[in-house]
């Protein structure tokens, strides 16, 4: 114990505070015990990537998202990131997600019950007061002398008219008591500080919670167009097995084509029809998410006419600053703040292994009539300084104190992983956004070959120089190819909106965030 209060002074007087520890208790209340917290530092880290990365992506020109993107470093992210797809109806399906869904309304009520807490706290630095008054109505066997003391009280006398007869009386107690613990080693400001700490990590965690549930809706209606479109030219594919093997079928039994050949074409054809339900499970789930994230449930009606068609891809791209992540990232700003409060934890620990000093003080009055209960005799007051300080607890507190440096330990090393999490994030995005434009670009050209392809074969066939089976290959060839160019069309949206969120969603620009 004498070393923990020879660490108090020596850290008071570093304060400014150059009294010695028992000098004054208004001295040592200016000073509170433990580390005070510091942000970390900002990484040293010039990119994302080892290497410079390219200023555009390539263009598949001549297919909707297919334009070149522009990176833009250290733009500002708009909240409303999500207009720059330039669809009123993702606009509208976003605003009722950001209206009606559940967890924000959850979120919204951890911080104010944060808050709260926190207000409740603050309420240590002040005394307790507490008023009371009590009333009471007693009856005295009448066989006591007059003279004894228990008939006396406050300096008055109760004279009994007859040892025989029992007296009956009033009596009133009035007192206001205040008791006071000062904050001598600053364990409740450290408290309050943790808990403010725990709040502000609340808070961050609700701005992550918008950013998250306006990316999924935008990620889900990107899923839903691009299904919708895979399904559309899967069923256009079947459409033309279907109708390959129908003449092949004819042509087998007119002895024209061989057994093995018609199996083969009813072989690709049950491949083909195989391709449909999982695409058809995926849009009926993408759609049941769809109706969740705006607070509603699988039976209700949804609009959801989206189309990849009706989307823009956003043209400039930004890219935050390595050194603004850290600001911008409210994962990172949240796992700071629980830093934060596991750093104030530790000087809570210390505090309690120091004396603790409370004040008690009452005032009142007390008589067997109202009337008297402050006159002469009546009043009584009292004023105690009490100083505990535990000499021996079995290692209870020292054990705890340790722990607290041990989660303060653990709370940043967690900080450095969510940072590490985050830089990976964007890294991981802006090259998926190279390799997907890359992607879009093959498939678009697979997909003008293919329709090249389809196109010469249906003029061979009407003149004569291939038959329609031949035509029908190619057209399921074609269709195959358009769904991959979907495919990778719906990876260049969803890299965007991945970037949006990965750079911390603009939540600082929403009109009441709280930064």
């Amino acid at each position: 114990m004498s070393v923990l209060l020879k660490a108090v002074k020596r850290r008071c007087a570093r304060g400014g505070v150059e009294l010695a520890l028992y000098a004054s208790i208004s001295a040592l209340s200016a000073c509170a015990v433990g580390p005070n917290f510091q942000r970390p530092a900002a990484p040293v880290a010039e990119g994302y990537t080892p290497t410079s990365a390219p200023s555009v992506t390539v263009a598949a020109p001549g297919y909707p998202g297919g334009d070149p993107e522009h990176f833009v470093m250290g733009r500002d992210i708009p909240f409303a990131w999500w207009k720059q797809f330039g669809s009123p109806k993702l606009d509208a399906l976003v605003d009722k997600a950001l209206a009606n869904n559940p967890t924000l309304t959850a979120a919204q009520a951890a911080l104010r019950q944060a808050n709260e807490l926190t207000a409740a706290q603050r309420g240590f630095f002040y005394p307790t007061i507490t008023p009371d008054f009590q009333a009471s109505r007693q009856q005295i066997a009448g066989n006591l002398s007059s003279n004894d003391p228990g008939l006396q009280g406050n300096g008055s006398v109760i004279q009994a008219p007859s040892p025989a007869q029992p007296v009956t009386y009033n009596f009133y107690t009035a007192q206001v008591a205040l008791s006071y613990t000062p904050d001598v080693f600053g364990g409740n400001r450290r408290q309050v500080e943790s808990l403010k700490a725990q709040a502000d990590s609340l808070r961050y965690q609700m701005e992550a919670a918008y950013i998250t549930l306006a990316s999924n809706v935008v990620a889900a209606a990107i899923q839903d167009a691009s299904l919708k479109s895979q399904i559309k030219a899967t069923k256009a594919y079947v459409a033309e097995s279907q109708q390959a093997a129908d003449i092949l079928k004819e042509q087998f039994h007119q002895g024209f084509v061989m057994r093995l050949d018609f199996a083969q074409q009813q072989a690709a054809l049950a491949q083909a029809k195989a391709l449909l339900p999982p695409l058809q499970k995926q849009l009926a789930q993408t759609q049941d998410l769809i109706r969740a994230l705006v607070g509603g449930l699988p039976s209700d009606v949804l609009d959801d006419d989206f189309d990849l068609d009706m989307l823009r891809l956003p043209q400039d791209l930004p890219v935050s600053l390595p050194a603004k992540l850290i600001d911008q990232r409210p994962d990172v700003r949240a796992a700071e703040e629980q830093m934060h409060s596991a750093s104030a934890q530790v000087g809570v620990a210390i505090a309690n292994r120091l004396p603790q000093f409370t004040i008690t003080a009452a005032y009142g009055g007390a008589a067997s009539q109202v009337s008297q209960l402050f006159s002469a005799g009546g009043p009584f007051w009292s004023l105690i300084g009490d100083s505990t300080v535990t000499a021996f607890d079995g290692g209870t507190l020292r054990h705890r104190q340790r722990a607290a440096e041990q989660a303060l330990i653990q709370a940043r090393a967690q900080y450095r992983s969510t940072l590490i999490t985050a830089f990976q994030n964007v890294a991981d995005t802006l090259h998926a956004i190279s390799s997907d434009a890359d992607a879009l670009a093959a498939a678009g050209e697979a997909e003008t070959a293919a329709r090249t392809a389809r196109d010469v074969t249906k003029t061979q066939r009407d003149l004569g120089y291939v038959n329609t089976q031949t035509l029908l290959t190619a057209e399921g060839a074609y269709q195959l190819a358009v769904v991959t160019r979907v495919q990778a069309q719906t990876n260049r949206y969803g890299d965007a909106a991945a970037l949006f969120q990965a750079l911390g969603g603009g939540w600082w620009n929403r009109e009441t965030a709280s930064r």
